[in-house]
C-alpha cells in the first residue's frame, strides 16, 4: 500500500496530516494487523478514487509541470477571451491575479442564478458563488484538469446560449469565435498526453 520511502517521508513531516481519513497513523495499524493475520476496520477507502488518481499522477508526470501548467493557462486564456467579447466582468479586480483554473464572473445586468439550471441541460455543469456579500451575484467555471478545446467550446457556448435566453444582450458567436481564437495558435489537441491532463 505505501513503500518504506514514502512513510519515512511523512513520518519526517513538519505539517499536520489535515485529514483523518488521508492520516497514515490510522491506517498503519490496519495494514500491520492485517500483515500479521488480523483482520482490522478503521474505514473502507474509495479504492477506485485512489486507482484514478494513480493514473492522473502517472499522465501529469508524463507530460512534466511545466507541460501542465501551460494547458491550463492555455485553457485560461480562451476562456478570458470568451468572458471579454462577451462583456462579462471577472471577479478578480486585475487579470493577472485571476486563477487559470477557474472564472469567476458577474452575471450581467438582469441574469440571475436561475441561469445556471438553463446552462446544466446542455450538459455544462456551473456553480454559484460562494462569498457571503456576493454570491448571488456571480458564478463560477471551473477549468482545471482534463479540459480540452473542445470542452472550452462546449462551455462557452452553453453559457452565451443561456444567457442570451435568460435576456442578456451579447451577439451570438461572439464568446466562442473569441475562444476558437485563442485555441488555434495553443492546439491543445496535439498532444497525447497532454489531452488528458
Amino acid at each position: 500500500m505505501a513503500s518504506p520511502r514514502a512513510i519515512e517521508v511523512w513520518q519526517q513531516r513538519r505539517e499536520p496530516v489535515r485529514s483523518l481519513y488521508c492520516d497514515w497513523s490510522e491506517w498503519l495499524p490496519v495494514m500491520r494487523a492485517y500483515e500479521e493475520g488480523r483482520p482490522a476496520y478503521f474505514a473502507t477507502p474509495p479504492v477506485n478514487l485512489i486507482n484514478a488518481l494513480s493514473v492522473s499522477l502517472q499522465h501529469i508526470l508524463a507530460a512534466g509541470m511545466e507541460h501542465v501548467w501551460s494547458r491550463h493557462e492555455q485553457v485560461a486564456d480562451a476562456f478570458r477571451a470568451a468572458w471579454q467579447a462577451m462583456g462579462l466582468q471577472m471577479l478578480p479586480a486585475r487579470p493577472e491575479v485571476a486563477a487559470n483554473t477557474l472564472s469567476a464572473l458577474y452575471y450581467p445586468e438582469g441574469v440571475d442564478g436561475s441561469v445556471l439550471g438553463h446552462i446544466r441541460t446542455e450538459g455544462v455543469v456551473l456553480a454559484g458563488g460562494l462569498h457571503p456579500d456576493i454570491r448571488t451575484r456571480y458564478f463560477r467555471v471551473g477549468h482545471m484538469g482534463a479540459t480540452r478545446a473542445n470542452d472550452v467550446l462546449a462551455t462557452v457556448g452553453a453559457i452565451e446560449r443561456g444567457l442570451q435566453q435568460a435576456g442578456a444582450a451579447l451577439e451570438p458567436g461572439a464568446g466562442l469565435a473569441a475562444a476558437q481564437q485563442q485555441l488555434l495558435p495553443g492546439a491543445l489537441h496535439n498532444s497525447k498526453v497532454g489531452e488528458r491532463i
